[in-house]
């Protein structure tokens, strides 16, 4: 799709909710995606339910939401276009025992992630519009962007355009949940899936949580006092990247001193080398041939061994137990 490769924005102008004045919405999931979605769409005006396994836990909470909630299979059979917002790994089995056969045709089936359509856990059938509306930011900020009418940034894209207005009824979502006050970029579901794996994998949550590791471990190995090396290599973090996200490069360099730009200067090439690079390209590699959507499948199929023991040695890392006694001091965080 040549137009997904351009950098298109759209915004509340360019959005018609009118399309979904009559449509029937269902929100498969109630947790940090589907909350926000469900009361966002519910807050705008529009005739939504919320489809859960009968024995969920949030069924009282949607509920006391105000919104109706039917099983999977009924929302999917009652809707007319269905929002599949439960785990990535789980999509799948919710498609295959409740969803794919209460699809009608001309149905539109969204997704908050394209996961499950990237790497063919779910194969819908042709004559259903298959979309995307992906918010950049967690449910809860989802949720209190849109109350203090902004919103957060979104990610559209088109899978399969059955009724020729596949696009446009993505578009209307995103604008009834609020995205499109701060924007909504046309995209595709695989560079969607392979850029936000990436991004999680390599930066944002598995590069900086071993390098801020990594950092601490350094510094007490070396004789520095653990709270210390806290502040330096954890605490300090959210004031940079705060900077960044506001300005770019340019106005956290123009913030900090010029010891400390000469010093990321010289050094921070030195940490991030050419055989990190090369382990980020292996991990994009990973990524794109699908061998850890592989690896992640099967790893759910039998039971989370690996997930849950590399969890547990994280949360029992010493900067934890340290993080955790400094953050009871910290006033604002109360």
């Amino acid at each position: 799709m040549k137009e997904a490769n351009e950098f298109i924005v759209y915004y509340d102008k360019d959005a018609n909710t009118n399309l979904l004045a009559k449509t029937k919405l269902a929100v498969i999931g109630f947790g940090s995606q589907g909350h926000a979605h469900a009361l966002n769409l519910k807050d705008s005006g529009f005739n939504v339910v919320v489809g859960l396994h009968e024995a969920s836990k949030s069924i009282d909470k949607v509920k006391k939401a105000g919104v109706k909630v039917l099983s999977v299979a009924e929302a999917t059979k009652w809707a007319d276009m269905v929002m599949l917002l439960a785990p990535d790994q789980h999509h799948g089995k919710i498609y295959n025992d409740h969803i794919k056969d209460n699809l009608s045709a001309g149905n539109i089936l969204a997704f908050g992630h394209g996961f499950s359509i990237h790497y063919g856990q779910i194969v819908p059938p042709k004559d259903v519009d298959v979309v995307m509306i992906a918010p950049k930011g967690p449910g809860h900020l989802v949720r209190r962007t849109y109350q203090q009418n902004s919103g957060v940034p979104c990610i559209i894209a088109v899978q399969n355009d059955a009724s020729g207005k596949a696009k446009e009824y993505a578009l209307a979502w995103a604008k009834a949940i609020g995205a499109t006050k701060a924007g909504a970029i046309l995209t595709t579901f695989k560079d969607e899936t392979e850029t936000d794996l990436f991004g999680e994998q390599a930066v944002l949550c598995g590069g900086t949580v071993e390098l801020i590791k990594a950092g601490f471990d350094t510094l007490v190995e070396a004789g520095y006092p653990p709270h210390i090396a806290y502040f330096e290599c954890l605490h300090e973090m959210k004031l940079i990247v705060d900077l960044i996200y506001e300005g770019g490069f340019s106005k956290m360099n123009h913030s900090i001193s010029d010891t400390a730009k000469y010093g990321e200067y010289i050094s921070g090439p030195k940490i991030i080398d050419k055989h990190v690079r090369k382990n980020m390209k292996k991990v994009l590699t990973d990524i794109q041939n699908g061998s850890f959507s592989k690896r992640w499948l099967l790893e759910n199929s039998v039971g989370m061994p690996e997930f849950n023991a590399l969890h547990k040695k994280t949360n029992e890392h010493p900067i934890e137990k340290i993080g955790a006694k400094l953050r009871s001091m910290f006033s604002w965080l109360k």
